[in-house]
């Protein structure tokens, strides 16, 4: 088994995911916030590629609408792309499907469903991810959502940790440069972790915001070791 980490979704060209598991990782915020909405009783979420997609499905079927673009929650819908949005009680979330769209995260996924499974991971639930991984028996490729196709360092450091895990159950990381890039990157960042980051354009993007206590939020690990979203159809449930 092996696993190889894709820095950005516009390389996925060069990837053969059949018969592989994708990990789709978008760590601010995407998939924080899927790992969030499902922990806090959300029954189902359809990532959408578009705007127009996801209101639809709020006018259709009742979902709850999370969007964003650039960073800034969108216009018209209930929610941004905050995982906070579905702790702090001003919206009924439990028993509720969630319609959701972001710049990077969704994307990502919508771009990977050739994969065998597909999984989101986040440093909040890195422990189901590498569960889910190990249990499938199956090569494993991390695909980062980056931001607008560029590298993003979270997402490549959530690959070189859970890269670090995997490896401890037999998994070839030292095949693929781009795993070990990762690797080799969270073994430097853990010592300081999350400070390590403080300095990356994600994090300055939501101090920008007055989003700090996002990023704060997302750095814990293994919050909700027991949530996996995985995708089953044409969404994604609890696994």
């Amino acid at each position: 088994m092996k696993l190889d980490v894709c820095f950005s979704p516009d390389l996925l060209p060069l990837y053969d995911l059949r018969g592989k598991v994708a990990v789709i990782v978008d760590v601010l915020r995407a998939t924080s916030t899927i790992v969030t909405a499902l922990a806090q009783g959300v029954t189902e979420v359809y990532p959408t590629a578009t705007l127009d997609e996801c209101a639809a499905l709020g006018r259709e079927q009742g979902c709850i609408t999370a969007a964003e673009r650039d960073g800034v929650a969108a216009a018209g819908f209930d929610l941004g792309n905050s995982p906070f949005g579905f702790l702090d009680g001003k919206l009924a979330v439990q028993g509720r499907a969630l319609a959701i769209s972001t710049t990077n995260g969704t994307q990502a996924l919508r771009r990977s469903l050739a994969a065998q499974a597909i999984v989101c991971g986040a440093f909040l639930n890195l422990s189901a991810v590498a569960d889910f991984a190990v249990a499938q028996g199956r090569d494993v490729l991390v695909v980062c959502a980056g931001w607008k196709g560029q590298f993003c360092l979270e997402d490549s450091l959530f690959g070189g940790a859970l890269a670090e895990r995997l490896a401890t159950f037999g998994f070839d990381i030292a095949s693929s440069d781009a795993a070990l890039a990762a690797l080799h990157l969270w073994q430097d960042a853990r010592p300081t972790w999350p400070h390590y980051l403080l300095q990356s354009a994600a994090v300055r993007r939501l101090n920008a915001l007055e989003a700090h206590d996002d990023f704060t939020f997302c750095m814990n690990v293994d919050t909700h070791p027991e949530i996996l979203p995985l995708w089953r159809g044409d969404r994604l449930v609890r696994g």
